[in-house]
């Protein structure tokens, strides 16, 4: 099994909002590009909340998302699994992003959401705890992946909306 690794930060100066996954699906690594799935119902929920055109390009949603000062990152930096599914990922393989370090160049970062629970549980395991005084307000969202269909994209949508 190869060793997958995600993507760097989008993030600047501005930005106090943190949305955080686990790790880039397939799809995705293979696009270069967060969220590429066409079922993940990230892009539809962000767009419907920062009024992003439907159909708009890849660098249009990231600097929009960048103007609401929100900045994007995985909680993995690497990680061996088999397909995309977080319940694939292979313990004993996981490295996680040095948040330290970002959050301590990003310190007008106030609240960090978790798209689902997989990015919260190894947050708060594998990252928290080295955090110290770089502790901002954290808080799990329903995952926009296809595989959490307990959730309408209505139900979802109106969660994600604390993000505002």
């Amino acid at each position: 099994m190869t060793r997958i690794r995600g993507f760097p930060p989008i993030a600047n100066a501005s930005a106090h909002t943190l949305i955080l996954g686990s790790m880039p699906g397939q799809t995705s690594l293979h696009a270069g590009q967060y969220y590429a799935h066409p079922r993940n119902a990230f892009w539809p929920i962000v767009s419907e909340l920062l009024g992003i055109r439907n159909g708009a390009s890849y660098a249009v949603r990231i600097r929009a998302l960048q103007s609401a000062g929100i900045a994007l990152w995985d909680v993995l930096q690497s990680c061996k699994r088999d397909g995309s599914l977080d319940a694939r990922i292979q313990a004993g393989t996981v490295t996680v992003n040095d948040f330290r370090q970002f959050l301590g160049s990003h310190r007008r970062i106030t609240r960090i959401y978790f798209n689902g629970a997989a990015a919260e549980s190894t947050f708060r395991r594998a990252v928290l705890p080295a955090l110290g005084d770089l502790s901002p307000t954290l808080t799990r969202l329903p995952s926009t992946s296809p595989a959490n269909a307990t959730l309408s994209i209505d139900e979802k949508l109106e969660a994600w909306r604390l993000i505002l």
